[in-house]
């Protein structure tokens, strides 16, 4: 892959600006006490930078109009279950209880039921809102409690409420989109063993003026969901699963609905994705969606929730918190001393492979290892030299390839000559940053579902070359986060988070011996270009995860051996390799990287939004309603606010 304009920019001040108050500028404090000067500056900036795309417009352009939302109540499902809206409720503010039951009574799905469990019964406000609201529309039902159970237990009983085949999770100060159960229930219509669904979700201020922080999700990931809590909103599960996991536990609470996920979708025969914005998160003084420091105990329940998921599952791991709120590390131990074969293809580059080698004696943990080095075609004596040198060393074992070169071919040629029951493809041209690097790798492989991981790969000069590929990316596959000052974390922290992707790079590979001889090993077919991504896509498609791996760290040169792609014939061979994925990947080039979503781009690396039509005219529009807007309140005296309807 070729070297991109650095994803990088300047801090945005006038956006910076916009936002100063004395609650912001007292939050930043506090973040800046937590991260340090240092790392409060680098989020200062990942925060601040000018988006490519501005999500205001493009919201603006993404919601349904009112002529598809009426088509949409028109619409009639051959499927069609209740939905049970669960909401434990606590002391809200009565604006905001309004709004989010008027988010209920707006869907264009008419079969639902919001089971509200009222813990504030001398909340004579909230009492007159709910009765209200109850005696106008039957679908909307509540119950008071005698006193206030906390979230888990006042969850469980707005459950106990609940008549819906399908139960679903919203807090009482946020809103549903219109189209929010239209969308679920038609996801529902071609998945009938769908369980369990999550959809997409952004933040809204408490005026509803402004909508930003899209959390644009991957359908389900293990690895990213022992992360963080991604699934969060809007979540909505089966009532024989809520059943059979049992409700929330209140030793759970702050991260309850994280336990409970994880029950759900352990029990879950289908676990589905809805890649559409359809939840607001509304933000708040009071709101971990705006200030993760104000409920530190829910980041422990956490860390409780994600061991108690390994310990359910049978899977030795060792969960810490990470310097992001919210975010975790999951970090799996060797299991025993497994044989790894590590595979150097080698022509000439002798300093370059003995610092390759050095840094496997002298900066590798790990040393249950074997290496070995297939000669690819050298012509230096100097190389011949160093490799007669090499074989007094018994771990090393040295293979000659003399045909032309083709990396798929060479590589099955020393997996052939493998005696270990893991397999590590290692470019000559990597050095490790931190010593645990392949142990890291190992831990993680040796999970039963996972079939290979990725390493984090890092420029000499300290930006980010590999963090994972995405499937369609530039055209075919293409690498995250490329550019990207190493130090940095990214959109959603996903440059430093263990997740599943569809395919990383053979640059620094490993896999299970067993799993790349079942996958066929690497296509042949494919010389130079996308071998790594095709064996990663047969090795998904017989049910084995691929994982990237931040935690393993290694600089890389990228290529420097082989050269660049600038002949007639390697341009030539290069679109033979294109039309070969094309041909044999066309079902996932069609519909899209699974882990990705779609409405993110796939012409830039850092997970920007994908422009879509009528974004400046969405754009203006906005601007007249606004004006407008401004205009009747100046005559009501009243904040305007958006409706959801």
């Amino acid at each position: 892959m070729s070297r991109k304009q650095s994803v990088g920019g300047k801090i945005q001040w006038t956006r910076m600006l916009k936002k100063l108050s004395p609650y912001t500028i007292q939050k930043g404090f506090r973040y800046l006490k937590h991260y340090g000067p240092k790392e409060f500056w680098i989020r200062l900036h990942e925060r601040f930078e000018p988006e490519e795309v501005p999500y205001g417009p493009w919201y603006e352009a993404y919601i349904p109009d009112e002529e598809t939302l009426e088509t949409q109540r028109k619409h009639k499902f051959d499927y069609k279950p209740l939905i049970s809206i669960a909401v434990p409720a606590y002391q809200t503010p009565v604006e905001f209880l309004k709004q989010m039951i008027e988010s209920l009574i707006s869907q264009t799905y008419s079969e639902w039921e919001l089971c509200i469990a009222n813990a504030s019964p001398d909340n004579e406000e909230m009492q007159k809102v709910l009765a209200d609201y109850s005696a106008r529309d039957s679908r909307v039902r509540f119950c008071n409690l005698k006193e206030n159970l906390g979230i888990a237990e006042n969850t469980n009983q707005a459950f106990a409420m609940a008549k819906g085949e399908f139960m679903g999770l919203l807090d009482h100060d946020d809103l549903l989109a219109p189209n929010a159960l239209y969308e679920i229930v038609k996801a529902l219509q071609d998945h009938p063993e769908a369980d369990a669904l999550y959809t997409d979700e952004d933040k809204v201020t408490t005026e509803l003026d402004e909508h930003f922080q899209p959390h644009l999700k991957p359908d389900f990931n293990l690895d990213l969901l022992r992360s963080n809590n991604y699934i969060c909103h809007f979540f909505v599960v089966r009532r024989s699963i809520v059943e059979k996991a049992g409700g929330f536990r209140k030793e759970f609470d702050g991260a309850q609905d994280y336990d409970f996920i994880f029950r759900c979708t352990e029990n879950a025969r289908e676990v589905l994705h809805v890649p559409e914005i359809l939840y607001h998160w509304r933000t708040h003084k009071a709101s971990t969606a705006d200030n993760p420091a104000s409920k530190m105990y829910a980041f422990e329940a956490g860390k409780r929730a994600i061991e108690a998921n390994l310990e359910r599952t049978g899977t030795k791991g060792i969960v810490s918190h990470t310097r992001d709120l919210g975010f975790y590390r999951v970090k799996y131990p060797v299991q025993g001393n497994p044989l790894v074969s590590v595979i150097i293809p080698n022509k000439d580059e002798k300093e370059t492979l003995q610092t390759c080698l050095e840094m496997l004696e002298k900066n590798t943990s790990y040393q249950n290892f074997e290496i070995i080095i297939i000669e690819n075609n050298s012509t230096t004596d100097e190389i011949f030299k160093y490799y007669k040198e090499l074989s007094k060393d018994p771990r090393i074992h040295l293979l000659r390839w003399g045909k032309e070169f083709n990396y798929s071919a060479i590589n099955n040629f020393g997996v052939a000559h493998a005696k270990g029951e893991y397999l590590l493809f290692l470019n000559n041209d990597v050095k490790a940053i931190n010593p645990d690097w392949m142990e890291e790798m190992l831990g993680v492989c040796q999970r039963p579902e996972v079939g290979g991981v990725g390493a984090k790969l890092i420029y000499p000069d300290n930006t980010i070359q590999h963090a994972g590929c995405v499937i369609g990316m530039g055209g075919i596959a293409g690498h995250m986060f490329v550019d990207m000052p190493a130090d940095r974390t990214g959109y959603l922290h996903k440059a430093s988070l263990l997740q599943d992707m569809s395919a990383v790079t053979a640059a620094c590979l490993m896999m299970k011996k067993n799993v790349f001889e079942e996958a066929g090993g690497f296509t042949e077919d494919l010389a130079v270009a996308f071998n790594d991504v095709d064996l990663c896509l047969k090795v998904r498609k017989n049910d084995h995860l691929i994982v990237y791996d931040p935690y393993a760290r290694l600089y890389h040169m990228e290529s420097k051996t082989r050269g660049a792609e600038d002949s007639k014939e390697k341009i030539r061979r290069f679109q033979t390799e294109i039309e070969y994925m094309r041909c044999h990947w066309l079902d996932i080039l069609k519909n899209g990287d699974p882990y990705y979503n779609k409405n993110l781009s796939l012409t830039k690396w850092n997970y920007s939004l994908k422009p879509i039509p009528g974004m400046e005219t969405a754009e203006a529009k906005k601007g007249q309603n606004k004006e407008k807007s401004v205009k009747s309140g100046r005559k009501s005296g009243r904040k305007s606010c958006r409706k959801y309807q």
